[in-house]
This record gives C-alpha cells, sequence and structure tokens, in this order.
C-alpha cells in the first residue's frame, strides 16, 4: 500500500533541491513541481483508491484518501496563495519573502520531524526486532526509485534533452511527497501500523537514494551536450 502512495505522489521540495545540487534548470523544476502539485490534488485520490482495491482485499474508503489530500495539500496550497496575494498587496514582495516566508520556513521541516519521532517512538520495537522486515520494506523502494529514474533516464537520452531540462525531468518521477504518504498512512492505518513503518523507511531511503541520482547525472552530464538541433 505505501509503495503505491509513494509512487502516485512524486516530490517537489526534493526536487528543487537536487535540481539546485545537480546544476540543472531549477526554473524548469519549479514548472514542473507546480504542474506536479496540481495532478497530486486531482489525482492522487482516485489513482490510490483505484490502485489499492486492485492490489489488496482491504475496504479502502475513497473520502479517507480524499480528505488527507484536502487537509494535506488543497487546504495549505489555497491558504498559502491567499497569503501570498494579501501580503504582497499590502506589505509588498520584499516583506513577504524577508519578514514572512523565512521565519516560517522551519515549521514544515518541524512538523515532519514530530510526526516521525512519534512514529519511531510506537515502531521502535519494530524496528529494533524485525531488521529484516525493515530491509525488505526498503528494498523494493530503492528500486522503485533507481527504475523510475532509468525509465526518466532513457526517454531523455532519446529525445535529445538539453542537462539543464534533463536533470529535473528524471527526478520528478524517481521522488516520493513522503509527508503526504506519511499523512495517508496514519488515517488509513493508525499510528502503529506496518504502513506507517514503511513510510518512515521511505523516508530514511528517500534523500540518499535522490543524493545518488544528483551524482549520476552530474556524471553523466556531458552526454546531454546536445546543441540546438538536438546533435552533439
Amino acid at each position: 500500500a505505501v509503495l503505491l502512495f509513494l509512487g502516485v505522489s512524486p516530490c517537489s521540495a526534493m526536487v528543487l533541491v537536487c535540481t539546485f545540487l545537480a546544476r540543472s534548470n531549477v526554473n524548469q523544476a519549479l514548472v514542473q513541481v507546480s504542474i506536479n502539485d496540481l495532478v497530486i490534488l486531482f489525482l492522487f485520490a482516485p489513482l490510490g483508491k483505484l490502485l489499492l482495491c486492485v492490489t489488496t482485499d482491504l475496504p479502502i474508503p475513497f473520502a479517507t484518501i480524499f480528505f488527507s489530500v484536502l487537509f494535506y495539500v488543497a487546504i495549505p496550497l489555497g491558504l498559502a496563495s491567499l497569503t501570498r496575494i494579501l501580503a504582497i498587496r499590502r506589505k509588498g514582495v520584499a516583506w513577504l519573502e524577508e519578514k514572512l516566508i523565512q521565519p516560517l520556513e522551519p515549521l514544515a521541516q518541524i512538523g515532519l520531524l514530530v510526526t516521525l519521532v512519534l512514529i519511531f517512538i510506537f515502531q521502535g520495537e519494530k524496528i529494533l526486532n524485525y531488521p529484516l522486515h525493515i530491509l525488505l520494506i526498503a528494498i523494493p523502494l530503492i528500486l522503485q526509485t533507481y527504475l523510475i529514474f532509468g525509465i526518466g533516464y532513457a526517454g531523455v537520452r532519446l529525445f535529445k534533452v538539453p542537462y539543464g531540462e534533463a536533470a529535473p525531468a528524471t527526478m520528478i518521477g524517481a521522488s516520493n511527497f513522503f509527508e503526504l504518504s506519511v499523512a495517508t498512512a496514519l488515517v488509513l492505518y493508525g499510528m502503529n501500523s506496518g504502513a506507517a513503518l514503511a513510510t518512515v523507511v521511505g523516508v530514511l531511503t528517500e534523500v540518499p537514494v535522490m543524493l545518488s541520482l544528483v551524482a549520476i547525472m552530474k556524471a553523466k552530464r556531458s552526454r546531454f551536450a546536445f546543441g540546438p538541433s538536438g546533435s552533439k
């Protein structure tokens, strides 16, 4: 179930960071993650419901997944847009970026960290007593990431996409929106469930695997030196 949640929700923040680290086109990444967030907003719930019903016999209420997206994506997105519009109109862009956004930036990381700490507290015994289970969860998560990256890499090579656009294009599908996956797993299965544990493993594997993808793209940069006509 968690593999499905992670698979149908590519990440946004991780792609931006990895694009910057890969020294590629951040503006391209911004466009991709904006489209990605809109896709998640409308398709995460129906796709999650469809795939879970096909692969499991558990009754999965559509409303539960829908409200997870509503509370963790739609409402924050709407409030952020409204806050930005009002702040720029009354205080200006400089005040918004320096006085409002910067002080609030750590709150998202703190909230996620607190959630993960609570999950580790409830799942700590399982992590210590069943290391093989952790490994069995981590292996498909890692393979899934590299497989999707490989498909994206083959695609950008086939269509001769320049490096600046190729790097974010390969990473957007390989990344995982683990914050939304954690929230959905907690709502559907509870804090003590194996699904919640699997999301934690997903968080632990996400960063090192994505950094390895950055290293791969930087090492292969010379292969994306295409000219305007698509030729080297």
